[in-house]
C-alpha cells in the first residue's frame, strides 16, 4: 500500500540562504529572476500563509475571564458549601444568577473582540512582488517562498529574504539584534556561521529599510522566520494600558470595600448566634454586591460600540482602549503636509543662482538628472517617485528626450540624515573642456546644499528667503567636478514647489480649538513655510523652535519652551520624540504622521495617530489609523472618544453609589433585625437587573458641555461620589425598612420583597439625575433605548414578588399601599439627589481649579508615581476626573522628504 505524501512548503533559514550565492538560493526555494508564476505562488498558499498569529479571539478564553474576579469564585465556592450542606435551592438560585450574569458578559466581551479584530484586518499592508515576470502589489499575507519582491525606504520588511540586488540599502534591525545603528545590505554572501547581526545579504522580517531600495527573494515565511521564532516564544498578553489602570484601581477600591463590609458583617450575625452558613453566605452576598457585576460587559459593550462609531467616520481603532486616550486628547502634535494643506505639490518656479541669471535650462536639465529614475533610460517615467521628483517629471515632459545622451556613473540615494542626494552623470557638461566630462550633482534641502557650496551671493540667500516667506517648498541643486567627492560645489539655483493649505482646514482647527485641544506643527520644512501656513489658516500665534534650537536645550528648558511654541522646524525623527515626551509632562498628547520618521514619536505619544495611506512602519507605531488625512475627522474621533468614556464613568459612579449604599443598609439592618434583610440569592439577583439595565448606557446621549474638554480616571473622586450618594440611598432604605415594620408589620418574606422593589426602584431610576448635571428630563434627556430598559427592570422587579419565580426564591406578594408610598419615596429621593448634585459638583470645580493652578505653578516634571510602562510608552497619570466633564496613494521612494519640506 503507497503512502500518500502531503506536500511541504519550502522553507531556507535566512543563515543558511546568507552563505549560498544568490543563483543557488533561488534554485533552493524553486524560483528564478522573474519569480514565481500565479499558479504555483497560489499552491504555495495553500500550505502556508504568512502570518505571525496574534492573539486569537477565543470563545473560551472570554468565558473563562467572566470568573477570573476573586469574590464571584469566593461565592462559588460557598454555592458548593451549600450544596454540601443541603441548602441545595439557594446555592442553585446563587450559581444560576452567576452564570446568567456570565453569560451577558461573555456576549457582550466576544462580541466586542470580534469587533476590534475585525476593524484590525481592515488596516493591511501590501509589498511588491514579481509575479511571472511582471511586477504587482499584493497583500503581505499571500507571500510565500521564492516570490521575489522590491522594497524601499519605508518598508517593513514583510519575510525572510536573500537580496538579488541593492541600492543605498540600508535597514533598522533593533527589533531582533537591539543595535541602533542601521545596517548595509549587498548581494555579497557572508561566511557561513555568521551571527544574525552580520548577515549583510539578508532582509529580516519585521525589520525597517532605514534608506535605499532592494530587489530580494523571500527564503521563509510566518512562524519559520527570525522574528517568528521569537515571537513564538514570547507571552501574547498586551501591556497595561491607562484605561486599564484606573480599571485596575477601582476594582481594588471595591475589593477592600466589600472585604471590610463582609468580615464586620459576618462576626455581627455570628454574634447574634445566626448560623455560620446562612452568615457566611450573606456576607459574600454583601461583598459581591457592592461590585458591578457588569462592569466588564458594559466597558466592552461601550468600546465595541464606539470603535463601529467611529469606523464609520473614517477613524479605525486599532487598540479598543486608546479610545479612552484618543478622548484626552488637550494637545496635538501633527505636520502640515497632507493635514493642513492640500499634500500634493507643483513645480512653481526655477530661479537660477545669480550668478547663472539665464541657466534656467540647465537647472532643470541638472534636477532632472538628480532623480532616482535616470531619464536617459529607456520608458523612464515619473509615475511611483517621490512628490518632488514626480513633480519635475510633470513639469518638463520633453526634457527626458533631449538627456537621451547622458550617462549616469553612480547614485547616492536621498538620505534623512544629509537631506540630500547626489549621482555622477557623464554626458552632459557642453561647456566642459571635454564633451562628457563627469559631473557630480547635488540636490536638496537648500540649508544643507548651501553648506556644500563656493560663491553664494547676497543675493541667492535673499532669493532663497523670499521664496521661503511665500510659503514655498525650496530644493536647491549645486553641481561640480564629478571627480571632486566632497569638495565645494557651484550653486545652479533653486526649485520651488508650493502645497496649498486646505479649504477647510481653518473649520476642522476651529472645532479641535472648541474641544479644547492645542495644534501644534512639527515638521521638517524651514520654519518660514510652516509661519507662512498658519498665517493663511489664522492659527493663534506662538514661538518657533528649531531643530538646532532644540538639540541646545536639556529637557527643562524644551518642556519650558514647548508650552508657548506653535511651530517645531527642521526638527529630526528623535527631536520629534523628543518633543512630545516633554510635552506629555503636563498634557495628554496625540501625534499624527505618517512617515517612517514619525514611527518614534507615534511610539510616545499618549495616542499615536496616523493614516491609511502612510508607511507600513508608521501604521503599526499607530494606535489609530485615519481613513482619510484630515483633522475634521480626528475631531469626531476625540468627540467621539469623550463620550465612549463618559457613559462608562456613568455606569461606574451610578453602580458604585447605589450599591453601596444597599450594601451600608444591608450590613447596618442585619445588626438589628432577628432576620437577613435579603437572603444572598435575592441580593444577586437585585444586583443583576440593576446591572441589566445600565447595558444600554453606550447608547446614551452626552452632553455637549461634557464634550468640551478631556474626563480622566480619579479613583478618589470616584470615592467621594460613591460616600455622598450612597447614604441618601440608605436613608430610603431605612424609610422602607421601616415602612414594611411599623406600617405592614411584614413578615421576613415580606419584608425582603419591599427592599427588593425599593431599592430595585431607587438605584434604577436615579440614572436619570446621576447621568447628567443638569435638570434631567427637562434640559438633559436619557437615550430612548436606556429609558425603554430602565423603566422595563422596574416594571419586572414589581412584578416578581406576585410570580411562582418570586415565591420560590423567598418572597411574599406586597399590599398595594406599599407602591404608593414608593411613588413617593423615588420622587423625594430623586429631589435630594438633585440637591446633592449642586454641592457635590460645585465643590468638585473649585477643587478641580485648585488643582489646575497647583500644576500651572508646578515645574515640568514627571513624578515618579505617576509613571508606568504601557504600550510601549510611558503613560502621565491622568488628572482628577470631574463628571461635566484624495489623492491615490503614492509610495514614497527614497527622495526629497525634508528637502521639499515634506516631513
Amino acid at each position: 500500500m503507497s503512502v500518500q505524501i502531503q506536500p511541504q512548503l519550502v522553507q531556507l533559514p535566512v543563515a543558511q540562504a546568507a552563505s549560498m550565492p544568490a543563483a543557488d538560493v533561488l534554485e533552493a526555494v524553486g524560483s528564478g529572476p522573474d519569480g514565481l508564476t500565479e499558479a504555483e505562488a497560489a499552491r504555495r498558499l495553500a500550505l502556508g500563509a504568512n502570518v505571525l498569529e496574534a492573539r486569537r479571539v477565543s470563545w473560551p478564553h472570554v468565558l473563562v475571564r467572566q470568573f477570573a474576579s476573586p469574590l464571584q469564585a469566593l461565592l462559588v465556592a460557598a454555592a458548593l458549601l451549600s450544596f454540601a450542606t443541603g441548602d441545595q435551592l439557594n446555592a442553585t438560585i446563587i450559581l444560576a444568577i452567576l452564570l446568567g450574569s456570565a453569560l451577558l458578559g461573555f456576549v457582550n466581551e466576544y462580541r466586542a473582540e470580534r469587533t476590534a479584530a475585525d476593524l484590525h484586518r481592515r488596516i493591511s499592508h501590501t509589498v511588491v512582488v514579481v509575479r511571472g515576470g511582471e511586477e504587482r502589489a499584493v497583500p503581505v499575507r499571500e507571500l510565500v517562498p521564492g516570490d521575489v519582491i522590491r522594497i524601499g525606504l519605508g518598508n517593513i520588511v514583510p519575510a525572510d529574504a536573500r537580496v538579488l540586488e541593492a541600492a543605498g540599502l540600508e535597514t533598522d534591525e533593533a527589533v531582533l539584534t537591539g543595535e541602533s545603528a542601521a545596517v548595509e545590505k549587498s548581494e555579497e554572501p557572508v561566511a557561513e556561521g555568521a551571527s544574525l547581526a552580520e548577515l549583510s545579504d539578508c532582509l529580516l522580517m519585521g525589520t525597517v529599510v532605514h534608506a535605499g531600495a532592494a530587489r530580494a527573494i523571500v527564503t521563509a515565511t510566518g512562524p519559520t522566520t527570525e522574528f517568528g521564532l521569537i515571537a513564538a516564544g514570547l507571552a501574547q498578553g498586551l501591556p497595561e494600558t491607562t484605561f486599564q489602570r484606573g480599571l485596575k484601581e477601582f476594582s481594588l477600591m471595591l475589593l477592600w470595600v466589600g472585604l471590610a463590609l463582609t468580615a464586620g458583617i459576618l462576626v455581627i450575625n455570628l454574634l447574634l448566634a445566626r448560623p455560620f452558613l446562612d452568615s457566611a453566605l450573606f456576607s459574600l452576598a454583601i461583598a459581591v454586591g457592592i461590585t458591578p457585576q457588569l462592569l466588564p460587559a458594559v466597558v466592552s459593550t461601550s468600546l465595541a460600540a464606539g470603535t463601529r462609531l467611529l469606523a464609520q467616520h473614517g477613524v479605525l481603532v486599532k487598540r479598543l482602549l486608546a479610545i479612552e486616550d484618543l478622548g484626552n486628547l488637550d494637545v496635538l502634535v501633527t505636520d502640515k503636509t497632507g493635514t493642513l494643506t492640500e499634500g500634493r505639490i507643483g513645480l512653481e518656479e526655477v530661479l537660477p543662482a545669480a550668478a547663472r541669471a539665464d541657466g534656467a535650462g540647465r537647472l532643470s536639465e541638472l534636477a532632472l538628472l538628480c532623480c532616482e529614475v535616470d531619464p536617459a533610460e529607456p520608458g523612464a517615467s515619473g509615475e511611483g517617485q517621490n512628490p518632488v521628483d514626480a513633480a519635475l517629471w510633470e513639469a518638463f515632459p520633453e526634457l527626458p528626450a533631449q538627456l537621451a545622451g547622458s550617462r549616469r556613473l553612480e547614485l547616492r540615494p536621498f538620505d534623512h540624515e544629509t537631506c540630500t542626494m547626489e549621482t555622477v552623470v557623464t554626458g552632459l557638461d557642453r561647456d566642459a573642456e571635454r564633451v562628457g566630462e563627469p559631473r557630480r550633482i547635488l540636490k536638496g534641502a537648500p540649508e544643507a546644499v548651501l553648506d556644500r557650496c563656493d560663491g553664494v551671493t547676497d543675493d541667492d540667500r535673499a532669493r532663497l528667503d523670499a521664496l521661503f516667506r511665500r510659503g514655498a517648498r525650496v530644493v536647491a541643486v549645486a553641481s561640480g567636478s564629478g571627480s571632486s567627492d566632497g569638495a565645494l560645489l557651484s550653486l545652479e539655483g533653486f526649485l520651488s514647489f508650493i502645497d496649498k493649505p486646505k479649504e477647510d482646514a481653518h473649520v476642522s482647527l476651529a472645532r479641535l480649538a472648541e474641544l479644547g485641544v492645542d495644534v501644534k506643527i512639527a515638521t521638517g520644512d524651514n520654519a518660514l513655510v510652516a509661519e507662512h501656513v498658519i498665517s493663511v489658516l489664522g492659527m493663534p500665534g506662538g514661538a518657533v523652535l528649531t531643530g538646532a534650537q532644540i538639540a541646545a536645550m536639556d529637557d527643562g528648558e524644551l518642556a519650558s519652551a514647548a508650552k508657548g511654541a506653535r511651530v517645531f522646524a527642521r526638527v529630526s525623527p528623535k527631536q520629534k520624540a523628543r518633543i512630545v515626551t516633554v510635552l506629555r509632562r503636563a498634557h495628554a498628547v496625540g501625534f499624527l504622521g505618517d512617515g517612517v520618521n514619525d514611527a518614534l514619536a507615534l511610539n510616545q505619544a499618549d495616542v499615536g495617530i496616523s493614516v491609511e495611506s502612510a508607511t507600513d512602519v508608521a501604521k503599526d507605531a499607530a494606535d489609530v489609523v485615519l481613513l482619510k488625512k484630515d483633522l475634521g475627522v480626528l475631531a469626531d474621533g476625540v468627540v467621539g472618544g469623550r463620550r465612549i468614556f463618559a457613559n462608562t464613568i456613568k455606569y461606574l459612579l451610578m453602580g458604585t453609589s447605589s450599591n453601596f449604599g444597599n450594601m451600608f443598609s444591608a450590613a447596618a439592618a442585619s445588626a438589628f433585625l432577628a432576620f437577613l434583610p435579603m437572603l444572598p440569592g435575592q441580593i444577586l439577583l437585585n444586583n443583576l437587573l440593576y446591572d441589566t439595565s445600565q447595558l444600554a448606557i453606550p447608547t446614551d446621549k452626552v452632553d455637549q458641555d461634557q464634550l468640551r474638554k478631556p474626563a480622566h480616571w480619579d479613583i478618589r473622586g470616584i470615592r467621594r461620589f460613591m460616600v455622598t450618594f450612597g447614604p441618601i440611598s440608605s436613608l430610603f432604605d431605612f424609610g422602607t425598612f421601616a415602612l414594611m415594620l411599623g406600617v405592614f408589620s411584614a413578615a421576613p418574606e415580606e419584608f425582603r420583597a419591599g427592599w427588593f422593589v425599593e431599592s430595585l426602584a431607587t438605584q434604577t431610576l436615579i440614572v436619570f439625575a446621576i447621568r447628567t448635571r443638569r435638570i434631567p428630563f427637562f434640559r438633559s434627556r436619557a437615550s430612548a433605548a436606556l429609558t425603554a430598559s430602565v423603566l422595563a427592570i422596574v416594571a419586572a422587579g414589581a412584578v416578581i414578588p406576585y410570580t411562582p419565580f418570586g415565591a420560590l426564591i423567598g418572597f411574599r406578594p406586597l399590599p398595594l399601599p406599599f407602591f404608593l408610598a414608593l411613588a413617593g419615596m423615588v420622587v423625594l429621593y430623586l429631589v435630594l439627589v438633585e440637591a446633592a448634585k449642586h454641592f457635590f459638583y460645585r465643590a468638585a470645580d473649585a477643587r478641580a481649579a485648585r488643582e489646575q493652578a497647583a500644576r500651572e505653578a508646578a515645574p515640568a516634571a514627571i513624578p515618579p508615581a505617576a509613571v508606568h510602562a504601557s504600550h510601549g510608552r510611558v503613560h502621565r497619570r491622568a488628572a482628577p476626573f470631574v463628571v461635566h466633564t484624495g489623492r491615490p496613494k503614492v509610495r514614497r521612494a527614497p527622495g526629497h522628504g525634508v528637502a521639499a519640506g515634506r516631513r
